[in-house]
């Protein structure tokens, strides 16, 4: 690769634990969600407002299998925009407490993490069935009587790939799924309008989601009321994640990568770079989900299922450096947090981001989780990212820590 490699955590020594923590969170994903159906009309003819919802079908969403949830919900497809500004048709799910709040409810538009490629991996996918691994963290949110908004991605229940580490593509789908709720036939009766206080959330491939939704808001959805950010383990700069993945534990998650990188830009042409076993892989990840993919691809490199790395060509290190966080300061509150011992996304890609950001005069707020691994630092950095947001909700100033 054409960048500087780094001292890689030792992270075989945490691969029984990583494995059985990484499956055990996200199997149900893989084995028990159905595929949301879509019409073939829903996306014949985009309406012409990013945020527009194209249907809207009630739904039920459970945390937990037949746990029940006083809420309302509602399967969308709602208009966005793709990485090269063409109008789309994305999925998603708008879930509201039943509690007969009137005033303007808090609204966070949730990006999850990593999922899969597959249709069936959508979250919206497993909510009725509640097999959808971020629905508890989900829950939290609802259950402060807050509103949410859970975007499916580009190509997530919908026809077509999923653009899978693709970030303008996934801002766009975060902000439009706010967009959505805000334009919903029950927004009024369920406590939401345009004053509505807005948050943003997600980790990890939400991390980065959530993050460009970030940057993305003072051009794309300025009329957003967008109050503040809670995002973590973001892989800010898709390049040094590829390297510190390639070999390692995450290796799988490099392949998936340039998957959905080909499929919002086709010109890249992935196929041409491939061997027999990568173009098995590939064929074996567009129809599972992410669970079986990363353990599948335990200590590959890209060498072993490529011809030539297409990492090293310039057009594909130009599309991953666009997707890179960092370039732009958002322009409101961010709280930023990661795991001291992520063993997929480098801590020094967090660290980085934090300075990009700071040096910016973005105001950022940043959490440090020294003990914590990527699994781990999505619980347990949750519920302090949402007390933040909480502040944020009640108008309260936010202390960044840049300095």
């Amino acid at each position: 690769m054409s960048h500087t490699s780094r001292t890689r955590i030792p992270a075989r020594r945490r691969l029984a634990a990583v494995i059985t923590t990484l499956a055990a969170a996200l199997a149900l994903t893989t084995t028990t969600s159905t595929a949301v159906p879509t019409a073939p009309g829903d996306i014949a003819t985009p309406t012409a407002t990013p945020g527009d919802i194209v249907t809207s079908t009630p739904t039920s969403f459970h945390p937990l299998p037949n746990q029940p949830t006083h809420t309302n919900a509602w399967h969308l497809t709602y208009r966005s925009t793709t990485a090269k500004g063409a109008p789309n048709v994305v999925s998603g799910t708008l879930i509201v407490p039943k509690d007969a709040r009137t005033g303007p409810r808090p609204l966070v538009t949730y990006a999850v993490g990593t999922v899969g490629l597959a249709d069936q991996c959508a979250p919206s996918a497993g909510f009725p069935k509640g097999t959808t691994v971020e629905a508890n963290l989900i829950n939290q949110a609802v259950q402060r009587g807050w509103a949410v908004a859970v975007t499916d991605y580009e190509g997530l229940g919908t026809p077509g790939d999923h653009t899978y580490t693709v970030g303008r593509a996934e801002g766009h789908a975060v902000l439009d799924a706010a967009r959505a709720a805000l334009r919903h036939p029950e927004a009024g009766r369920s406590g939401l309008s345009d004053q509505s206080p807005i948050g943003i959330m997600g980790y990890s491939q939400g991390g980065q989601a959530s993050s460009w939704a970030a940057e993305l808001h003072d051009s794309y959805a300025p009329e957003l009321n967008v109050k503040g950010t809670a995002t973590g383990g973001v892989p800010a700069d898709l390049l040094e994640v590829a390297d510190f993945n390639d070999g390692n534990i995450g290796a799988g998650l490099i392949l998936m990568a340039a998957t959905g990188q080909h499929a919002a830009f086709p010109e890249l042409e992935l196929d041409k770079y491939l061997n027999a076993k990568g173009r098995a892989y590939v064929d074996f990840m567009k129809k599972n989900c992410v669970a079986v993919d990363t353990v599948a691809g335990l200590f590959q490199r890209i060498s072993d299922v490529t011809v030539t790395n297409p990492l090293d060509q310039p057009d594909w290190q130009q599309r991953l450096t666009e997707s890179n966080v960092g370039t732009h300061a958002p322009d409101h509150p961010v709280y930023l947090y990661h795991g001291g011992l992520d063993e997929l996304i480098p801590y020094s890609v967090g660290r980085q981001l934090r300075a990009d950001w700071c040096g910016r005069g973005a105001n950022v707020q940043w959490r440090s989780h020294p003990l914590l691994g990527h699994i781990g630092a999505v619980t347990v950095g949750a519920f302090p990212a949402m007390d933040w947001l909480g502040e944020r909700f009640a108008g309260r100033p936010a202390q960044g820590n840049c300095s």
